[in-house]
């Protein structure tokens, strides 16, 4: 019998970057374990796209909503509100200024993270209400994974880096995410090496790119320079087991891995 693939929920995904130390890191935070995906794993803030991203309300309430269309914007916005609601890191100036938002205004509008996430606002009515711009130009694309076909849940998710806004902390917010770090790319990788991380394929594939990268001007500047290739990894028999393979072209270096145990969601 065939089985109809169940199709893939639109999803945005932030790594939000900062310099430390002469060293380039990347947010992350560690799911709860009661998530039902990627529960306890180390992910980047994320999640998907709430039909409230899509309101028309705020295509006038974002900086560089110009030539992008209204679903690469949803994305956008969707970014924008999981890093706020996961991390409570705001991509937005003022009306009248250019600049991030500080952490005097941050704090004062720290209450809407719980808000949006019950959905007792939405953010064009936090954008409307607080005189804010949505920073979606802040966000660079950086790569497009998609869940593999015989998955029971899926999702089509566009990577974005930013570089966090230095005025800004970033922090879990102790329901969806119950830790977090800053961490070099390669770090990270190393940990779950080591057994003290997990990392879902995805996760791995990204930092090992992003790990290429010693600033975050680099890093934003090879991602606009990329061509991003969409990743669907798929299964296949090997002569000693079982190889996931994605497109070489996706530029991660590698095109099969040889999978050891069950294949991991990606």
């Amino acid at each position: 019998m065939t089985v109809t693939p169940v199709k893939p929920l639109p999803s945005a995904t932030v790594l939000l970057l900062r310099e430390n130390a002469g060293s380039l890191e990347v947010f992350m935070v560690v799911r709860h374990h009661e998530i039902d995906f990627a529960s306890g794993a180390l992910v980047f803030p994320g999640g998907k796209v709430d039909a409230t991203d899509s309101d028309p309300r705020l295509r006038k309430l974002c900086r560089g909503a110009d030539g992008i269309d209204d679903a690469t914007l949803s994305l956008r916005i969707a970014a924008i509100r999981e890093a706020f609601e996961e991390c409570g890191v705001l991509l937005a100036c003022e009306r009248d200024s250019s600049r991030p938002v500080g952490a005097a205004r941050l704090a004062a509008l720290h209450h809407y993270r719980e808000t949006l996430e019950k959905g007792r606002a939405t953010m064009a009515d936090m954008a409307e209400r607080e005189k804010l711009v949505f920073a979606v130009d802040a966000l660079v694309p950086f790569a497009h994974w998609i869940t593999p076909a015989p998955l029971p849940k899926r999702f089509d998710t566009h990577f974005f880096l930013a570089s966090a806004p230095p005025d800004q902390l970033a922090v879990h917010d102790g329901r969806e995410s119950v830790d977090s770090i800053w961490i070099a790319p390669l770090k990270a990788v190393a940990d779950a090496d080591a057994n003290k991380a997990t990392l879902v394929f995805a996760t791995r594939m990204n930092l090992i790119k992003l790990g290429r990268a010693t600033t975050v001007a680099d890093a934003i500047a090879a991602a606009k320079a990329d061509r991003i290739v969409t990743v669907t990894p798929e299964i296949h028999p090997a002569p000693k087991g079982r190889v996931l393979r994605i497109p070489i072209e996706a530029g991660y270096g590698i095109s099969e891995i040889l999978l050891e145990g069950p294949p991991r969601p990606a």
